[in-house]
């Protein structure tokens, strides 16, 4: 009988705790004029080519007094990829790279958030054509500020670096000379900002 005493005291003060953790969380979401979701690539070993995304949504949960009690997530179309070459876009969406239409959506959450010397690390699962991986994304946080018209807002900085082998997307060529026409590491940059929600805390 102690025993289940203690068990449900021990559920009720973890219940108060996850509350008040729940309740410091108030809710940003992604401004898209903005915001820059994009990424770079290796091109014939000698350049790199550089796209975006231009439809995504993504909610980030601030906690201000400790950001690593903080979390965030973050959906992102396929089929809105942008490299300025129409051909080339349809090439990544196909089966071949993205395959859109089975795979619609790249999709981020977090698990946690790390203090670092430069910032923080989200470590979260990133699922790219139906493949989750964990990944480490460093970023910078700057703000939250009150801007000209009461809105309070605050900038991600972040980048990082990939594997798009580990994700199924390994469409490739090789050149006469042993290099690849499409490079594997993927660096991924994002340069977000956030604006307060008028339902500010999450659920």
């Amino acid at each position: 009988m102690k025993r289940l005493h203690r068990i449900i005291i021990g559920l009720m003060v973890g219940a108060l705790l996850l509350t008040g953790r729940l309740q410091a969380q108030e809710k940003f979401v992604i401004d898209p004029s903005h915001t820059y979701i994009g990424f770079s690539v290796t091109h014939m070993v000698i350049t790199k080519v550089h796209g975006k995304f231009d439809e995504y949504e993504a909610v980030f949960y601030l906690d201000r007094e400790n950001i690593t009690n903080s979390r965030a997530e973050a959906r992102i179309k396929v089929a809105s990829i942008n490299t300025e070459n129409q051909k080339r876009d349809d090439h990544l969406r196909s089966k071949d790279f993205f395959d859109a239409e089975t795979y619609p959506e790249i999709t981020f959450k977090t698990t946690r958030i790390e203090k670092t010397d430069e910032g923080y690390v989200a470590v979260g699962q990133l699922t790219i054509k139906g493949i989750t991986r964990e990944i480490r994304l460093p970023f910078v946080l700057n703000g939250p500020i009150t801007d000209p018209w009461g809105n309070e807002r605050f900038g991600i900085e972040a980048e990082a670096k990939i594997n798009r082998q580990d994700f199924g997307i390994k469409w490739n060529k090789t050149m006469d000379n042993g290099g690849l026409v499409v490079g594997n590491t993927v660096t991924l940059r994002i340069n977000a900002e956030f604006i307060k929600a008028k339902e500010t805390t999450s659920r």
